[in-house]
């Protein structure tokens, strides 16, 4: 990292040296924790979503050393309203909601239209996180998605900005979900080959599946730092995943629906309550195991 990148980082960090960032970036997630049906999901706006976000910075974020907003609800307004505490590091995501498919279903990443380097920080970002998707072992899958990091790579660099680059995997057509397990260490273990030969500094990563997984992303990353993201599994197997990950190199966590999923609503009341207390829980639960690892 130059002493730019390392700052921010720092800034991302808690205390302990550790990540521990609240990721609060999706949109269709969110929408479908938040309503039951497809009607109701599409009638929830942009507006309400960023109030629904700026109540997770208030009551959960500003508990932890980050939070991770998209570039389309809730920023610039919680930097200035001042609902994001001043110690609470921000980071911007790059990543449109979904995503595209080409004639033979690889899934191609979409980008917030405008989002850079410079606008990241007009909106006061510490720095940003991007997520494409990876299928490691189908080249022809991942063409525009390593474009998108080599380029987004490039315009951070640039800028001197810090950028936390995410891959996610996903089974092809026609892939048993046994033959997709199976499968799924190795692919996050090529995927983050993958995404370091491009220049990343900083991984977001799903739980590689087994400890052996986690210690090979490790030593991959020969110092580069990895985060291990929840994927929306139940808060305590992902207690389990995050113990495993830190156990065999990992730097911290940027979690997101594992705190958060059943504490949000539409009532402000009912967020402020379960954020305050179930979902900071959590939060200390997750801090605890980190602080044991530092």
């Amino acid at each position: 990292m130059t002493t730019a990148e390392r700052r921010g980082y720092q800034q991302i960090c808690a205390p302990n040296g550790m990540m521990m960032v609240v990721a609060a970036d999706q949109r269709g997630g969110m929408r479908k924790v938040l309503a039951d049906t497809a009607e109701a999901q599409a009638a929830i706006d942009e507006k309400t979503l960023g109030e629904v976000k700026s109540g997770i910075v208030k009551h959960l974020a500003n508990k932890a050393s980050c939070i991770l907003l998209d570039a389309v609800c809730a920023v610039p307004g919680v930097v200035d309203d001042g609902t994001l505490a001043r110690d609470t590091a921000l980071l911007i995501g790059l990543d449109a909601s979904g995503w595209d498919t080409d004639a033979n279903g690889y899934r191609i990443s979409r980008l917030v239209p405008g989002t850079t380097a410079r606008s990241v920080r007009e909106l006061g970002g510490t720095g940003a996180k991007l997520m494409v998707y990876l299928r490691a072992d189908t080249p022809e899958a991942n063409t525009v998605n390593i474009q998108t990091i080599r380029d987004c790579v490039a315009d951070f660099a640039a800028e001197d900005l810090l950028l936390v680059v995410e891959f996610l995997t996903y089974r092809l057509e026609g892939e048993i979900d046994e033959d997709y397990a199976r499968a799924f260490p190795g692919l996050i273990v090529e995927g983050t080959r993958i995404c370091l030969d491009l220049g990343s500094k900083v991984l977001k990563l799903p739980y590689p599946g087994t400890p052996e997984a986690c210690r090979q992303v490790t030593e991959l990353c020969d110092g580069v730092p990895w985060a291990v993201l929840s994927a929306g599994v139940d808060h305590e197997t992902f207690l389990g995943q995050v113990e495993t990950a830190m156990q065999n190199g990992a730097s911290g966590v940027i979690a997101g629906r594992a705190l958060w999923k059943d504490c949000i609503s539409l009532d402000q009341g009912v967020l402020s309550d379960r954020l305050d207390t179930v979902a900071s829980a959590r939060l200390q639960e997750i801090q605890a195991i980190l602080e044991a690892h530092r």
